[in-house]
């Protein structure tokens, strides 16, 4: 099962035969990843996105009516392909070639007050959660507006839901837990168990504030991760970038890496947990966080993390 990568260079894919991983470079100037089976998208700076229909051996290339793709995502209920964008426009692929926009997400009462602070003028979907076990529901998460919801497939969408973080940067659902969601933010963390409507949050224990990647254990819904930084200028700093990882077991707790690097990027494989540090190493656990070892490849600081 291969896991793929973006770097601030190029997206990589890794591949591993027994305990051996080994890595490949496939695009240059990805910076957000979705795969699932043999499908992987691909959303670029510039050039809009990429799907390949068999693990990254070959692609094809969509041009959007926005060229900056921050987020891209796949249906697991249906199969939809979704891409946004910075300005924030969200587009979707239902057969995988032509590509049309949800317009509803320009109604949004609150679109008028949605800015990203390093770039005020602007902001952008920063992350897209197609619910797993209802192709009509959607989570659409804007840095810096809200989190947004949609349960007839982008036809409408409601304003920021009750409970949830403000400042969204990337959201999951439960892949066997139907209705559980999840969120990690730069006001925290939060989760939802009524399939996105309304919202608690979850920071006890945990005393960083600046939320970033987020994982879930696939055979409990109790059981989640949250990577995390003092701020965005230690979270965001390269190969220099420091925070810690957490597991939530009715409260935070921290756990213990090998280094203070920020875990920035996180995802579920064969039942292990990897993350992505962001000076380039990959951890793997297979119990739940406790121990950790490197699975032998340097992809350099990394951005993003996709498992099919």
């Amino acid at each position: 099962m291969p896991v793929f990568v973006c770097t601030r260079e190029r997206l990589v894919r890794l591949d591993r035969d027994g305990e051996a991983w080994r890595a490949e470079p496939l695009l240059e100037g990805a910076q957000c990843v979705a795969a699932r089976g043999t499908r992987v998208l691909v959303g670029t700076r510039g050039a809009g996105v990429y799907v390949s229909g068999d693990s990254g051996t070959t692609w094809a290339h969509y041009e959007l009516p926005e060229p900056d793709i921050f987020s891209v995502a796949i249906s697991a209920a249906d199969g939809a392909l979704y891409a946004g964008s910075e300005p924030s426009r969200l587009f979707v692929s239902r057969d995988g070639e032509r590509w049309t926009e949800l317009e509803a997400l320009q109604d949004i009462p609150s679109r008028d007050r949605w800015s990203f602070p390093p770039r005020p003028w602007t902001h952008h979907v920063r992350w897209i959660a197609p619910d797993p076990h209802r192709a009509e529901r959607l989570l659409v998460g804007i840095e810096l507006g809200g989190l947004m919801y949609s349960d007839d497939a982008g036809a409408t969408f409601s304003d920021h839901r009750p409970g949830a973080k403000l400042d969204a940067h990337s959201l999951a659902w439960h892949p066997e837990a139907d209705g559980r969601a999840y969120q990690a933010a730069g006001d925290g963390a939060a989760w939802s168990r009524d399939g996105g409507r309304t919202w608690e949050p979850a920071d006890l224990g945990r005393d960083l504030r600046y939320c970033w990647a987020v994982a879930v254990d696939p055979a409990d819904p109790e059981r989640w991760y949250v990577s995390a930084a003092s701020g965005p200028g230690a979270a965001h700093a390269g190969a220099g970038a420091r925070g810690r990882l957490y597991r939530w077991d009715g409260e935070w707790t921290p756990l213990e890496l090998p280094s203070a690097t920020m875990p920035y990027a996180l995802a579920s494989v064969d039942g292990e947990l990897l993350t992505g540090l962001a000076d380039g190493r990959i951890l793997r656990s297979g119990d739940h966080g406790d121990r950790w070892e490197e699975i032998g490849v340097d992809v350099g600081s990394m951005i993003a993390m996709a498992a099919t």
